[in-house]
């Protein structure tokens, strides 16, 4: 059992709301800018190539300083962690809106993506913390895994409404008033924690190899679809990059105080819950990028349309996070939730992809809702088992590492996908296979007696929320 941060049950609800406000801002901004891509090329005369860089120079630091931040949240303080990552992303959010060159932007996207790892890298743990009754608990996490999970399909609708109504500028700006009031609510509302201190794992030269390995490897696999995954780049930096990884697990297995303790693979929740979100996150995100493509290039849909046409997914995603989850959590297990989530985001993927194109009513929505109530079943039962068996002192790092596991997963099945030859709706059976393998493993790989569905009594009442 975690010790709770001490709030008082209403002020843990209004502070899970900070806490929200900022990874909807985080997860929101991966995939607003796809929309607007068309107009930033026009305006600042990117090339096909080059454009690819207002992704990935978010995307690569953002996955690289995952671990690291989560590990430092930890050490320094989770809270000055995830205010300092707000702060860091407002001012760059403000920079990209200003851009008038495409170097300026791309800068301004790499800080970016600093400040929205550091931003999202502790959030779980601060859940945990904050949530230490089961059923709270439960409830907690299955909002946050809204968030974060159908944050995707929010961006494509802002970026849509926000280019057609102002202009590109407009979807970096809008972070700048939220990034503002969050920061002020969480310096008001998130309780004030020393953490464990850089004596218990600073590890500085563990740090650098795990950073400098998960942005080579995110640079690797999205510089993927342009090379080729046998080209000599893609092989010469994959390699590179394991062995950076390899080096790091080196060091953890020998160091005296190791940035990420190796002991805590030893649950196999922890494991199998990692290379689940792994996996559905492959599927599910890779499946979203080319979906938004489908809809363009084959439905003839515009900016706005495909976002209102993803709708389904976040709206349903949000009735089972906020108002299913945590009960069918608590009283039947994670576990069988998990599998029976990941049945129906599988069954959604296949329904995307069984052709031919006739239509949104019959080809696309059936897979929207079930992806939608999928998902929501899916995420907050596999985060709480990835977070499973985390201290006070050690939350942080386990929420870096879901976070890590997520962010690489949707990485490579991006890349995975947009190299695909076949077409669109072999790409979304390719998806449907990934979320398969996912069902396999929690089948094979989490133990059924490590979750419970007895009820436990928590300290205090569990407000609504809203």
């Amino acid at each position: 059992m975690i010790p709770s941060l001490g709030l008082p049950g209403r002020s843990r609800w209004a502070a899970l709301s900070v806490l929200c406000a900022g990874m909807l801002m985080i997860v929101v901004d991966a995939t607003i800018v796809n929309v607007a891509l068309p107009s930033i090329q026009r305006e600042l005369g990117f090339s096909e190539s080059a454009l690819a860089w207002v992704v990935n120079a978010y995307l690569i630091p953002f996955g690289g300083v995952l671990l690291l931040a989560g590990r430092m949240g930890d050490l320094l303080g989770r809270r000055r962690v995830f205010i300092a990552g707000l702060v860091v992303f407002t001012l760059a959010s403000t920079a990209c809106g200003l851009s008038q060159s495409q170097g300026m932007l791309i800068v301004a996207r790499l800080v970016q993506g600093v400040g929205g790892g550091m931003t999202s890298s502790v959030i779980l743990g601060m859940v945990v913390t904050m949530f230490p009754g089961r059923h709270e608990q439960a409830r907690a996490i299955g909002v946050v895994s809204f968030i974060a999970s159908a944050g995707g399909s929010i961006g494509l609708l802002m970026g849509g409404v926000l280019t057609e109504a102002a202009s590109w500028h407009g979807i970096f700006f809008v972070n700048v008033p939220i990034g503002i009031v969050a920061t002020v609510l969480a310096l008001r509302l998130l309780e004030p924690e020393r953490g464990v201190g850089l004596a218990q794992g600073a590890d500085i030269p563990g740090a650098a190899l795990v950073t400098t390995a998960l942005m080579l490897g995110v640079y690797t696999i999205a510089e993927v679809p342009d090379n080729g995954w046998g080209s000599p780049r893609t092989l010469v930096m994959g390699g590179l990059a394991l062995t950076l990884l390899a080096g790091f697990l080196v060091r953890q297995a020998t160091a005296s105080t190791p940035l990420l303790p190796l002991g805590i693979f030893r649950s196999r929740n922890i494991s199998g819950a990692n290379v689940i979100l792994m996996l559905a996150a492959a599927g599910m995100f890779g499946t979203f990028f080319i979906g938004a493509l489908y809809l363009r290039l084959v439905l003839g849909y515009g900016p706005l349309q495909i976002g209102l046409a993803f709708m389904p997914v976040a709206v349903t995603m949000a009735v089972v996070s906020f108002r299913v989850s945590a009960q069918v959590n608590t009283r039947f297990g994670a576990r069988p939730v998990l599998i029976v989530g990941l049945v129906m985001v599988t069954a959604g993927l296949a329904v995307f992809g069984r052709g031919p194109a006739d239509g949104y009513l019959v080809n696309v929505l059936p897979s929207m809702l079930l992806l939608g109530i999928g998902g929501g079943l899916t995420f907050p039962a596999v985060v709480s088992l990835g977070m499973s068996g985390a201290t006070a002192d050690d939350s942080g790092l386990a929420s870096g590492l879901v976070n890590t596991t997520q962010q690489v997963g949707g990485s490579l099945g991006l890349a995975v996908l947009a190299t695909l030859t076949g077409g669109y709706l072999f790409g979304f059976m390719v998806g449907a296979l990934f979320a398969a393998v996912a069902i396999v493993v929690a089948v094979v790989a989490l133990p059924a007696e490590a979750i419970e569905s007895e009820q436990e009594d928590d300290s205090e009442g569990c407000p609504e929320a809203a």
